[in-house]
């Protein structure tokens, strides 16, 4: 029997692994593409999980997907329809409501029937926070330099980032070194002085990540949340018609164009390493595939400690690998439901509706949720960021019928009584709706079918260690040069011919798929291949 060699093997069916397969593929290679599931996207997946019911059971909202891979890989072609969100209601414990209305105009009036000052604070606020974001932006499709070379390549982007930096100003430059140490509350403290409007605008600084918005750094978190644009519209939020899987399978479908393969049910046990190079990888069926090149789009924590022989590797990176921060705090609960729910103090509004839904309560709300965190158990009173994509997309629930979908922070991986069981988790999902049902009298009678996953779900089905959206805190000292260890950020592994191109490397988690890209792109310089990979966006020019 005649082996197969392919000239690269993509562990993981993620929208990383598969934007890395696509670009290999487009440059010629004989690529490969393993996942351990009957199913693809990782964490960014659709799949019915209710008869009708189409459930995105992970990753929700699409913000950062680079639209210069988007348009380069054709992903329109590939039936990849992205809308912005139209507004976003936020609920304060006391009942009150803001919303943000896309109505430049309407939004305002809604800030100032809570606080003039806030009204007028908000401009500068946004302002500051896009200036900030413009300078990470130019660095997400680029490779992070390596600051103790002296290659011109790492020297010319050192000083890339120092131009960009430098052109901040003075002022600037000092506030944004000031922002990256500050919590979320802190930072906000210096525009809002209105509660809920702190609230609301702190919500994106906890998403995903074990801080809470007290916490020093959680500032940066909601900068990340805001370097995406939709349809040209930076910082806007989006939906992808058909569910979060439409993204993974328009970058399957653009990958397969250019011959690229795809195995499901081909999960990995080891990757092979023959005279000091990754040479294949061994699936858990005891089939061999063999490859010239080995990238793992599994986080930095599970590549090394698990599908990796310990003596395969340099002296210390098992224990880098170990010490990577890649805490869980965060849970998903998707909700069929028989009818579009209605809230509280809220007239009917289609831009609510085409919105989301922030139970945000204040910001001492959401940090005793994270103190319940820490002690290993879930709150009664979570932080929720709800949204129902059926009231636009009819393709994700029947006629008439809608999906919600949920998220919480916070969620432990572990509890301090014990493991996850069925019955905690259901009683975990319960609290979810308590929370939702305070603010939507009768929502509880419309739930025709729930899942309820909780880190310890999204690390046994899709492969995240501890449940961490990321693969990776996001904190400065796991960014860029640091992402995933000091001296490994252009996504070279310690091991010759072994590459990561997951959200454990630069730029960090979200639906970007700027992991994969660059990667592709060190992989094709390394192979002396033609590169096309894009190396900035178009909205930044």
């Amino acid at each position: 029997m005649v082996m197969k060699k392919y000239d690269a093997i993509i562990i993981g069916a993620g929208h990383n692994g598969l934007t890395n397969a696509a670009y290999l593929a487009k440059a010629g290679l004989d690529v490969v593409v393993v996942e351990k599931n009957d199913y693809i996207g990782g964490a960014s997946t659709s799949r019915e999980m209710h008869e009708g019911w189409v459930y995105s059971s992970a990753s929700y909202v699409c913000s950062m997907l680079r639209q210069a891979i988007h348009r380069d890989l054709n992903l329109t072609k590939h039936g990849l329809i992205l809308v912005p969100y139209l507004g976003t209601v936020n609920f304060g414990d006391d009942g009150s409501t803001l919303v943000d209305y896309p109505n430049e105009e309407a939004a305002y009036l809604e800030l100032k029937r809570h606080s003039p000052h806030d009204a007028d604070a908000m401009h500068r606020f946004q302002a500051d926070l896009a200036r900030y974001a413009q300078f990470i932006r130019k660095t997400l499709l680029r490779t992070p330099p390596d600051p103790t070379s002296l290659r011109p390549r790492d020297i010319r982007e050192l000083m890339f980032l120092g131009k960009q930096f430098w052109a901040l100003g003075e002022k600037e430059m000092y506030e944004y070194v000031r922002f990256f140490t500050m919590s979320a509350a802190d930072f906000l403290e210096d525009y809002f002085e209105n509660g809920l409007v702190k609230a609301a605008m702190s919500s994106a600084g906890i998403i995903g990540t074990a801080l809470g918005v007290f916490s020093p750094g959680s500032a940066y978190i909601l900068l990340h949340h805001v370097m995406g644009d939709v349809d040209g519209n930076i910082g806007a939020w989006g939906l992808a018609r058909g569910g979060m899987g439409a993204i993974s399978n328009a970058i399957a479908g653009a990958m397969q164009e250019h011959g690229g393969e795809l195995r499901t049910n081909a999960g990995v046990s080891q990757v092979l390493v023959k005279n000091g190079k990754a040479s294949g990888v061994v699936l858990e069926s005891g089939e061999e595939l063999y490859s010239g090149i080995v990238v793992s789009n599994l986080d930095a924590k599970r590549t090394f400690t698990k599908i990796m022989d310990r003596k395969d590797l340099p002296p210390g990176i098992f224990e880098k690998a170990e010490q990577f921060k890649i805490r869980g705090s965060s849970g998903k609960v998707n909700i069929a439901l028989s009818a579009l729910p209605k809230f509280k103090g809220l007239p009917d509004n289609r831009y609510i509706d085409r919105g989301g839904q922030g139970f945000t309560g204040s910001l001492e709300t959401m940090e005793r949720a994270y103190d319940c965190w820490k002690r290993g158990r879930w709150s009664d009173d979570p932080f929720v960021e709800s949204v129902i994509p059926s009231a636009w997309d009819p393709t994700v629930a029947p006629p008439g019928k809608h999906w919600m979908s949920n998220f919480i922070q916070y969620c432990p991986p572990t509890l301090a009584d014990g493991p996850w069981t069925p019955g905690e988790r259901d009683r975990f999902g319960q609290a979810v709706v308590d929370k939702i049902e305070r603010y939507s009298p009768g929502f509880k009678d419309l739930i025709v079918h729930m899942e309820v996953r909780t880190p310890h779900e999204l690390e046994q089905e899709i492969g995240l260690t501890e449940g961490n959206i990321f693969q990776g805190e996001l904190t400065i000292d796991q960014l860029l040069f640091n992402r995933p260890f000091p001296g490994y950020a252009q996504y070279r592994m310690p091991v010759k011919n072994l590459y990561m191109c997951g959200s454990s490397t630069h730029p960090g988690g979200g639906v970007s798929a700027a992991c994969g890209a660059n990667a592709a792109r060190e992989i094709l310089m390394d192979l002396k291949r033609p590169n096309t990979v894009p190396e900035d966006d178009f909205y930044d020019e």
